[in-house]
């Protein structure tokens, strides 16, 4: 990927509208209509804004939440901030590089985190061939 954008419009140029609109201005992509919600695939999930690797696929699990779950993320390239919009106090989780709102990180997952991190299928693209 190139440079990354710093404008609005170098980033509604490089992004997909659904992308622009869940990365940049935080929408939600409706529940089960998501790119790789039924994703079995192995690799590596990265930002689809900036290319920042997120999440495994060995940590994919099934949530039933309409979103693609995740239960850990790949090291500190996750972000998280309080989110009270809604009326009610979730975490968001963004990319730690560039920003993108990705969703939100539950504390109802599976073990061995105990975390479920819902993620809108636009905010991500996979790598399948991360081992070469």
């Amino acid at each position: 990927m190139s440079e990354m954008p710093t404008t609005e419009e170098e980033w509604l140029d490089q992004l997909e509208p659904q992308e622009f609109n869940v990365l940049r201005r935080g929408a939600t992509e409706r529940p089960f209509t998501g790119r790789y919600l039924d994703e079995k695939r192995e690799g590596t999930y990265m930002c689809a804004g900036c290319g920042k690797e997120l999440f495994e696929s060995d940590t994919k699990f099934e949530s039933g939440s309409g979103w693609p779950s995740f239960y850990d993320k790949v090291g500190d390239n996750v972000a998280e901030k309080q989110d009270t919009s809604h009326g009610m106090l979730r975490t968001e989780v963004l990319c730690a590089n560039c920003g993108g709102h990705l969703g939100h990180v539950f504390p109802d997952g599976p073990n061995p985190t105990g975390l479920r991190y819902c993620i809108n299928g636009a905010a991500l693209k996979l790598d399948k061939d991360k081992d070469g």
